[in-house]
């Protein structure tokens, strides 16, 4: 039997329902808020910023790369605490956990969720615009999923990867 296989439908565990996905996705935002004020402020204290808009590129490009070894690191353990909190887990396309390359390449794929409302806005689109095509873009990406077999997120296909329904076996006594 090929390793690399997929692991047969009947045994493999099952994609969590849409809505859990999407609330689970919406804890990690929120999530996000402490880890964006945490860097930031290392940001703001090793570079003397004083104002939130100074080094404006620098400072993305430095978030892009703490949310990568974040969600890098987690991903290649199975979950992050949002995650963790739906019961949620990140695996390859056997059911096992994905290395810290997957992840990463995970990561960049997931900016599928952002970037064209993000590339809109950068060619001079309004504000409240770019945020309306942003709500209308993620519900069209998280319903697109509908059409995937396995109902999948695509930047999942593209990378490999699988969300599984997952419950961590219960702690023995000692």
């Amino acid at each position: 039997m090929d390793s690399n296989a997929p692991a047969p439908a009947a045994t493999a565990p099952p994609t969590p329902a849409l809505s859990r996905r999407m609330a689970c996705w919406l804890y990690e935002g929120i999530l996000m808020f402490g880890l964006v004020f945490i860097a930031d402020y290392l940001f703001d204290t090793l570079s003397q910023s004083r104002h939130a808009l100074a080094h404006r590129g620098l400072r993305m490009g430095y978030l892009f790369v703490v949310f990568g070894i974040y969600f890098g690191w987690f991903w290649s353990r199975g979950q992050t605490l949002a995650q963790k909190t739906w019961n949620i887990r990140v695996v390859d396309v056997n059911g096992q956990r994905i290395s810290q390359g997957r992840a990463v390449l995970r990561y960049a794929l997931s900016w599928l969720w952002f970037l064209p409302p993000l590339a809109a806005y950068s060619l001079g689109l309004g504000l409240v615009t770019t945020l309306t095509l942003l709500v209308l873009w993620i519900a069209l990406w998280a319903l697109a999923s509908k059409l995937h077999p396995q109902q999948q997120f695509w930047h999942d296909q593209l990378a490999g990867t699988r969300l599984i329904h997952w419950r961590a076996p219960p702690r023995q006594p000692r």
